[in-house]
């Protein structure tokens, strides 16, 4: 990369993950929906992670795929989440979306805030 280029952002999503977001949007019958991933201000550690549906890819929107399923996120909140895998987690104490960035330097328990 020449020198001066910013890295390129990356946001993952997990197969375990994409099959899940697979079938929820299988449920809401409308194959058009996407997954949409944001960051904003809150949470009990500075920032709250955010999951919706969405149809719209906007102009500053970047979009990742993996298995048929597609995932969108502003680039504001993509620096935030540079380098993140979303994973889907079913354990004995439920089922959830997580995230793991490498960018927060601390988390709250319920996993769903971070801190940079």
């Amino acid at each position: 990369m020449p020198s001066g280029d910013a890295p390129v952002q990356e946001l993952a999503l997990s197969a375990n993950a994409a099959k899940r977001v697979a079938w929820l949007i299988e449920q809401e019958g409308d194959g058009d929906l996407m997954l949409r991933v944001s960051v904003s201000g809150g949470g009990c550690s500075g920032f709250q992670y955010g999951f919706s549906f969405d149809k719209a890819v906007n102009d500053d929107d970047r979009t990742f795929e993996r298995d048929g399923v597609t995932a969108v996120i502003d680039e504001t909140s993509l620096e935030l989440l540079a380098g993140a895998e979303i994973d889907f987690v079913e354990d004995l104490g439920g089922s959830s979306f997580q995230i793991r960035n490498p960018n927060a330097t601390s988390s709250c328990g319920c996993g769903s805030s971070f801190a940079i």
